[in-house]
């Protein structure tokens, strides 16, 4: 059909109907007429289609137009139904495939609103840097969270089987960074399991009884252990390079299960650190890549597809962590509750300076003695000085920049937090005043009121 306002190529037939349809134009055939009889019906039918012609358009036009419009309502209702079929009908179904398709942090239910029992709100919403700062940081962990590898450990836990803090591990520098109304407990532990965690519950070695009512921030760094990743990275070294080649893969399955296994332990944590502090902002970060993206040969015994399959490892391990988060949180936001539990990704933390760069900021293998081989040593794969200040800033951002959704804090919490009993608070029961000489180490500090103290060795 031509465009509106240009002369037709040929005429219009008319049929019985009403519709229009093109049919050339026979010089030895008469045309039907339309609106008139011979010339003086083709010179009407001219005019009402000629350019610039302002007149309603032919009613076949019409009738083409109103049968597309059927065609797209027919066809939005197919799609409706589909979605219908495969969505619940709900606002949390379509809520969730929205989180899905995202990949961003929401809940998995509309916030209820105030109920008719509540005259206000009994949480106060906050900006997610005074979320962070009304109380005391516990930081909880493994390895990568008490700095090991990073040098300069405090003494009383540089020793063999010792929890290696560091002055230079991310904790540490987040305490500098941040102006808290309280002060920091340094708990992360290496070596520590995310299953020690539960099981020293109630003892004076627990990580989680260092956390108290009036923690407004907790790091947590833990599952590198639960998955085995040092003796994963030991068997795929520790290896004849061109007899063995499969070996290192050959670990899939039993990754795999253990990765199902620490989703249940870290749900678990989650929820200790929960009952402890509600208010708090829980932040859960994952592992770093260790090796390039792609790599461009091999390290040491290691081949470019061993690395890459350990990257994806750590990446597939990251996924688990992020997914436990984003489902308890939502939790959290639904149910109209204090707190969060927050994500921190710092997998390409370490981009370009990965162990096997030149300058790198992970310590890498341990080169023996002649005729002794390689060797993993305990701080190996771990993060420098410098790699653990590029995960700080992670930390830095997600304290400033917050989750994808509101954060809030009791009211109740906020009137009764004062420094004295922040101070008090600190470290946990087995720290308090009162506490036994058998209970905990002496509580160590800076001179700054910051918590130093270490548990009993880890395994």
């Amino acid at each position: 059909m031509p465009a509106r306002g240009d002369h037709p190529s040929t005429p219009e037939h008319r049929e019985p109907d009403g519709e229009t349809t093109a049919s050339p134009a026979e010089p030895d055939e008469p045309t039907e007429d339309v609106g008139g009889s011979g010339a003086d019906g083709r010179a009407a039918q001219a005019e009402r289609t000629g350019p610039g012609d302002d007149e309603p358009r032919p009613r076949g036009t019409r009738r083409q137009r109103r049968a597309r419009v059927v065609l797209i309502t027919a066809a939005v209702l197919v799609v409706t139904l589909v979605v219908t079929l495969v969505v619940p009908a709900s606002r949390s179904g379509l809520l969730q495939l929205w989180c899905e398709a995202t990949g961003g942090v929401c809940p998995t239910e509309e916030l209820p609103p105030i109920t008719e029992d509540e005259e206000v709100d009994w949480r106060v919403r906050l900006e997610p840097r005074e979320a962070a700062l009304w109380g005391n940081y516990v930081a909880l962990g493994d390895s990568y969270s008490s700095g090991d590898g990073a040098g300069d450990y405090d003494p009383s836990t540089a020793e063999p089987g010792g929890c290696w803090r560091s002055e230079h591990a991310y904790p540490r520098v987040i305490a500098e960074e941040f102006s808290f109304t309280g002060a920091l407990a340094f708990y992360a532990c290496s070596s520590h399991k995310g299953a020690d965690m539960l099981a020293e519950i109630g003892t004076p070695e627990s990580q989680l009884e260092r956390v108290t009512e009036h923690t407004s921030l907790v790091t947590v760094g833990i599952g590198g252990n639960d998955l085995g990743f040092i003796p994963v990275l030991r068997t795929c070294i520790v290896r004849m390079p061109l007899l063995e080649s499969g070996v290192c893969t050959a670990q899939e399955d039993e990754i795999l299960e253990r990765m199902d296994r620490f989703e249940e332990t870290l749900t678990e944590i989650l929820g200790e650190v929960r009952d402890r502090a509600p208010d708090a902002r829980i932040l859960v970060l994952g592992y770093p890549r260790l090796f390039p993206e792609e790599p461009p040969s091999m390290y040491y015994t290691l081949t470019t597809s061993d690395q890459t399959w350990l990257n994806s490892v750590g990446e597939r391990f990251n996924d688990r962590i992020r997914d436990v988060v984003y489902r308890v949180d939502g939790q959290i936001y639904g149910g109209r509750d204090v707190g969060s539990v927050e994500y921190v990704n710092v997998f390409s933390a370490l981009t370009g300076f990965e162990v096997s760069a030149e300058n790198a900021w992970l310590n890498g293998i341990v080169l023996g003695r002649l005729g002794e081989g390689v060797r993993v040593d305990r701080a190996s794969f771990h993060p420098t000085a410098q790699g653990q200040l590029s995960i700080a800033e992670r930390v830095r951002l997600q304290i400033e920049e917050g989750p994808e959704r509101a954060l809030y804090v009791a009211q109740e919490t906020l009137d009764n937090v004062n420094e004295d009993l922040l101070a008090a608070e600190l470290g946990g029961p087995y720290d308090r005043p009162g506490a036994s000489a058998s209970d905990a180490p002496s509580p160590g500090g800076d001179g700054d009121g910051e918590e130093t103290g270490a548990p009993a060795a880890d395994d």
